[in-house]
């Protein structure tokens, strides 16, 4: 009996298990279900109430969707962000602070605002008593000193020059640390140069004075480029000045000249700081300078007796050697330049070409070709037997010019036997636009906008240099409204119509964007760029394209 009760008891238990785990399945099973009919509708409702999150929980820069709404209050859950195959991506963005950065470094190029008030703060230089307690005269006096040491220059302390030096720190900090990027550009090829003539490296911080490193700056006198040549000194000194050239503005060129005249001008003086003199004024000024003084042949003992530009810019001079020499001690930033001189390249033309030209097919900014390229006045590269032109470019750009060399020079030919006719499908057009200037504006923004050249603007309107005015207007013939495409072979299989009117053009192996261009009448390297949202230039097979706007 009792053996038959425990196997009765045992069986009971048994079943109790046995309905206990086929309950918890079946829960499980129906929660399961549940999730799959209802996953749009209210996943939250097996999450724990305080997991569900309202609108004012939202944080900034997340992605959230619609989780579920109870009682008309909408509950969010964290959207999953997809994962991106690197193969379909079209739409590059740029980080935007960093492409602000890009545009204003850009645009401050060319802008010749530092260099006009560089030029009027040596001519109107005072040397009152300046109150700037971050740097005290101790301090000052032993790091002229430090200097003095190192550099054939003489770096006396005295009240002016520091009067100079606060004054520059107190109100042309900002101007000066712009100028300490540039410098990193330019240093390297002022030091290579110098350093083959043995004259002291420091004579770079000349060129600040002279120019505020503006390879197109142009004194009220005529002085021109980052060395401040007049047209007769740089002729002498083997600078072509034409109406394609103006090698004054070559940094290479132009630092060589200048290494050539210095050098000549210490052989006469045999002293740098009169030597400096004489550069600014000339020789003459300087030694009627001395004759004025009694005899004396000290900078500051004749500084009196200089013109007035003169007499500020040996202070000017070694008041921004001090200030560069000792820039992080003093607080200012190294930042890297848009280009480091060691990560460009030159090459020489073997026929005319423009710098627009080489930006299509290089795919190089404009506004950057320019700024390599500063001294063809009017954007065009010239050939002339005998004579040797080159074009400086990015490295990156170097290898596939040289690579593409004939068919280069071939598109570039194609386009001047074009522009040989006469203007009359611009100026006979009556889509002409009447652009005006606003602030920020500069030539290749405008043509960018209008997918035109900078050139084509600056014929247009007969510019003859970069440089304009807020209030400007301008004449600008659209290139979609003046020139008239081709229609494409039904032959072309690459290219086929899209829905709304366009045409898309599917990327083969060995395309570029300069390739599909000229495949393509009236479109150019910058239309496709702008049409796609592209901001490089390399493109992978299979890619699809718009070749048409919208």
């Amino acid at each position: 009996m009792k053996q038959r009760l425990n196997s009765y008891f045992f069986y009971l238990a048994f079943l109790q298990v046995t309905c206990f785990y086929a309950q918890d399945s079946l829960a499980v099973k129906a929660s399961q279900d549940s999730l799959v009919v209802n996953r749009t509708q209210d996943t939250l409702a097996l999450k724990p109430v305080e997991a569900r999150l309202t609108e004012d929980m939202l944080r900034s820069g997340e992605v959230y969707v619609v989780d579920t709404i109870i009682d008309g209050q909408t509950y969010y859950k964290p959207g999953v962000k997809p994962a991106i195959d690197s193969l379909s991506i079209k739409n590059m963005e740029d980080q935007a602070y960093s492409a602000k950065v890009d545009q204003l470094w850009i645009e401050e190029l060319y802008n010749n605002n530092l260099y006009d008030s560089i030029y009027q703060s040596v001519s109107e230089l005072t040397y009152d008593d300046v109150e700037y307690p971050e740097l005290n005269t101790d301090t000052l006096k032993k790091r002229l000193l430090e200097l003095d040491a190192k550099t054939p220059f003489n770096v006396a302390y005295n009240p002016a020059l520091e009067s100079v030096i606060k004054s520059y720190l107190k109100r042309r900090r900002q101007s000066l640390q712009k100028l300490m990027v540039l410098s990193e550009y330019y240093f390297p090829m002022f030091e290579r140069e110098l350093d083959n003539y043995d004259l002291p490296l420091e004579i770079k911080y000349l060129s600040i004075v002279e120019s505020a490193l503006k390879p197109r700056a142009k004194s009220r006198v005529g002085a021109t480029g980052l060395w401040q040549f007049m047209y007769a000194t740089g002729k002498s000194y083997g600078l072509d000045v034409s109406s394609y050239v103006d090698e004054r503005s070559d940094p290479l060129k132009s630092t060589e000249a200048a290494a050539k005249y210095l050098a000549k001008l210490y052989d006469i003086f045999g002293d740098w700081d009169l030597a400096l003199a004489a550069y600014n004024s000339g020789p003459g000024n300087v030694t009627k300078a001395i004759r004025r003084s009694g005899g004396y042949e000290n900078y500051w003992n004749i500084r009196n007796y200089l013109p007035r530009e003169t007499a500020g810019y040996l202070p000017a001079f070694l008041a921004t050697m001090y200030i560069f020499e000792y820039a992080e001690e003093l607080g200012f930033s190294r930042a890297k330049p848009e280009f480091a001189y060691v990560e460009t390249d030159t090459l020489h033309v073997k026929q005319m070409i423009t710098l627009d030209q080489v930006s299509e097919v290089t795919g190089v900014k404009i506004e950057e070709l320019q700024f390599l390229n500063p001294s063809y006045k009017l954007d065009i590269i010239p050939f002339i037997k005998n004579k040797t032109y080159t074009l400086r470019l990015p490295m990156y750009a170097i290898g596939p010019f040289v690579a593409n060399e004939e068919q280069i020079y071939a598109f570039a030919k194609a386009e001047f036997n074009k522009r040989e006719k006469p203007l009359p499908q611009f100026s006979e057009s009556e889509t002409k636009t009447r652009y005006t200037v606003r602030s920020g504006d500069y030539l290749g923004r405008i043509a960018r906008k209008y997918g035109v050249r900078v050139s084509q603007i600056k014929q247009w309107n007969g510019l003859r240099s970069n440089n304009l005015k807020i209030g400007q207007r301008l004449t600008i013939y659209p290139r979609n409204s003046t020139s008239t495409p081709k229609k494409t072979s039904t032959t072309v299989t690459e290219s086929t119509s899209n829905t709304s009117g366009g045409k898309l053009y599917k990327v083969k192996a060995g395309d570029s964007l300069w390739s599909i261009a000229q495949k393509h009448s009236g479109i150019s390297v910058e239309n496709i760029k702008e049409w796609n949202d592209i901001s490089g230039t390399r493109l992978k097979p299979g890619m699809t394209l718009k070749l048409s706007k919208g």
